[in-house]
């Protein structure tokens, strides 16, 4: 019956897309993994490692949400998604580090937030 119950309430989340913007790349694949249990999608950029900070401002558009592990994403991309975040009215949730289960948390109360 939990199991059940599990399932239908990640089905709030079903449907939507996230923005996980820097973290450590060897955790991309296992966030994406969590994000498609509650059968959303997960888009990553690196925060301006390898790829160009200006492409946060072209995805912000298309995301519901956005994700930035403070403790691994430059101060500029930083700065980018907040302001990008203000302007395209999206939710911004800062992670107090890049974790799977920090980033999980975040799901978790996202989901209740949207199931209230």
């Amino acid at each position: 019956m939990a199991d059940v119950e599990a399932d239908a309430s990640r089905q709030s989340l079903e449907g939507r897309s996230f923005l996980y913007v820097g973290g450590r790349d060897c955790q991309v694949a296992h966030l994406r993994q969590i994000v498609s249990s509650y059968g959303a999608e997960l888009i990553h950029h690196d925060g301006g490692l390898r790829e160009a900070v200006s492409r946060i401002d072209r995805v912000l558009p298309s995301v519901d949400c956005v994700f930035c592990p403070i403790d691994c994403i430059s101060h500029d991309a930083c700065l980018r998604v907040k302001s990008g975040c203000k302007k395209w009215g999206k939710a911004f949730v800062p992670l107090r580090n890049g974790s799977k289960s920090s980033f999980e948390r975040a799901l978790q109360t996202l989901q209740s937030e949207a199931d209230a």
